[in-house]
């Protein structure tokens, strides 16, 4: 049994096959930090919190054990947070674990004592703080457990002080403090916080009990039987599969298969990006057109939110299944004639199974489909070929779609430029591209870069700014040299909040708030250990990637900062 708090937050950690810490670093965690260094767990220090839960964020989505990001007490909890409800909303399992104050001055006006509780509690599955040095290990197991169960999400645990520091360190502050006096009052005070010493160490030794299982619905024989009937019967099917269908990354690979196989006409989203590759089954553009007139819809792990029109966008006659880990989403803004409550990738995988695979099954409908997407992609070549000032945009993401690695792994920051990356930038391979998720946050560019890194060290990592993003991370190429983390960033500088200049200029006559300028990012980045690239003539587009590539291979950070050119591109793309 380890011999203080410290070890054994990294005893469980390692068993539950944690190989990344992250961190910004304050006296509250110190213990835990030392004892990860002792433990050979690889921390990562980073600049700011929100970058820590991001990166532990990546880890979580790309290999299926949950990442973990310790803050200090007070800032650092609250620096987290916008981080930690990305998690949430993006349904990724992660642990927050928080320092603070010790126990016995909780409410005494201690150093950056706050309620900490009542400030995380909305914004994860499970929130909890641990009160003595044997609650440690079950609520960490617990913690885990439940991050995985169910709907996945973060779990804050809060460890104060002085249940992580040795008992003896710990018994020499609080003796240090105690009244020396002879008189009732002293003495009594001696008692009582002798009491609580025993109290908070009382139990040392002990075995706890065995970890929780993790928890996830399951479907049924009869829904599984409804779903396959209905595709038997269906003549112009679609599935939609978003980031739950690879919520287990380890099991990926077989349902990137199952969609294979099963042969639907498949648009994919979040998470699932890259999951059919260049597969002619994946299709990228018109869904709107697709879902209007199919006559069976497959959801899968995809709420009818804002990104499907509330569910106005899927055609009224058809018959719609949603599979789905969580009740809530199963049936928002839009009642399914099928709801399953499971998860979307093990249902997929099943009724590949029992469905009988036929090569020509529905190939009018994947033609007319595939047809549209041709002429679509026809359509941005022909605007990226347009003149314009600077970097055509279109031009510039279609040459990163030639250029990225086969195993590169797309980390999207941004708004407008970012979009038209995922409409023509295409991730090679299951989990190879990750987005906020429906929060939409931005500054998550970093922190997923250097999970992903971390990750699939031998991959390319591309992690694409906005230049309105970057600037919310640009600190962490810090971070990646010293940790040696060759990302590479693409910043598409256009001067604005494109995003929502285009729609507010129109609507109200001005671009206020809106404007920024060519901000010489690049030379931020050299600032901080990494390499820097300007890039405005596109006569120098091909050759400057190519130096980019090398220079990452060569096992530097390096940052392009890219000036754009507007185009009408993304014109009336604001969401609501």
């Amino acid at each position: 049994m380890s011999t203080y708090g410290g070890q054994q937050v990294v005893d469980v950690l390692q068993r539950q096959g944690v190989q990344f810490l992250f961190t910004l670093c304050g006296g509250h965690i110190s213990p835990i930090l030392v004892a990860a260094e002792a433990a050979g767990l690889r921390v990562i220090d980073v600049r700011h919190e929100a970058t820590a839960v991001f990166a532990a964020d990546a880890v979580s989505r790309l290999s299926g054990v949950p990442g973990v990001a310790v803050v200090t007490a007070g800032p650092g909890v609250t620096n987290s947070i916008t981080a930690i409800k990305n998690a949430q909303l993006a349904q990724s399992p992660l642990i927050l674990l928080g320092g603070a104050t010790a126990t016995i001055l909780k409410g005494r006006g201690s150093l950056q004592d706050i309620d900490q509780m009542a400030l995380m509690r909305p914004h994860v599955k499970v929130c909890v703080a641990v009160k003595t040095v044997t609650q440690i290990i079950p609520t960490l197991e617990k913690a885990f457990a439940a991050a995985q169960s169910g709907v996945p999400g973060p779990v804050f645990v809060e460890l104060p002080l002085d249940l992580l520091y040795p008992e003896e360190t710990t018994r020499q502050w609080y003796a240090a403090d105690m009244p020396k006096g002879d008189d009732w009052g002293s003495r009594a005070t001696r008692w009582y916080i002798q009491r609580h010493l025993d109290r908070l160490f009382a139990g040392m030794g002990e075995t706890p009990a065995a970890a929780p299982a993790i928890t996830v619905p399951q479907f049924t024989q009869r829904q599984l039987s409804q779903v396959v009937e209905q595709l038997q019967r269906a003549e112009r099917p679609v599935l939609v599969a978003g980031s739950q269908v690879v919520q287990i990354a380890p099991d990926a690979a077989a349902t990137q298969q199952a969609i294979l196989n099963l042969n639907i006409p498949t648009y994919l989203s979040g998470m699932a990006r890259g999951l059919l590759g260049h597969d002619p089954l994946h299709l990228r553009h018109q869904r709107k057109e697709a879902l209007r007139e199919a006559d069976l819809v497959i959801l899968a792990g995809v709420p009818c939110d804002f990104r499907l029109g509330y569910g106005n966008h899927i055609n009224r006659r058809a018959t719609l299944v949603s599979i789905n880990r969580s009740l809530e989403q199963l049936g928002k803004n839009r009642k399914p004639d099928i709801g399953v409550l499971a998860e979307p990738g093990a249902f997929l995988r099943a009724a590949a199974a029992a469905l009988t695979p036929e090569n020509s099954r529905w190939s009018v409908w994947h033609e007319t489909l595939r047809q549209r997407d041709h002429l679509r992609d026809e359509a941005i070549r022909q605007q990226a070929a347009q003149v314009t000032t600077y970097i055509n945009p279109l031009d510039l993401c279609l040459t990163l779609e030639q250029m990225i690695g086969s195993d590169a792994v797309l980390i999207g920051d941004g708004g407008d430029f970012v979009a038209t990356a995922a409409y023509t930038v295409r991730p090679r391979t299951p989990l190879s591209w990750l987005d906020p998720g429906p929060f939409g946050t931005l500054g998550v560019g970093a922190g997923f870069a250097l999970g992903a890194k971390l990750c699939r060290p031998e991959a390319e990592v591309w992690l694409l700014y906005g230049d309105g993003a970057c600037a919310y991370s640009l600190a962490e190429f810090d971070t990646f040299t010293r940790h040696h983390l060759p990302v590479i960033a693409v910043v598409g500088n256009d001067a604005a909040w494109s995003q929502i200049a285009r729609d507010q200029v129109v609507w109200f006559g001005t671009a206020v708030g809106t404007q920024l300028t060519h901000t010489d990012y690049h030379a931020a980045a050299q600032g901080f250990g990494g390499r820097g690239y300007k890039l405005d003539n596109p006569a120098d587009l091909f050759t400057t990637l190519q130096q980019v590539k090398q220079d990452a291979a060569q096992g530097h950070a390096v940052l392009l900062n890219v000036l754009l050119g507007a185009t009408d591109f993304r014109k009336g793309s604001i969401s609501i």
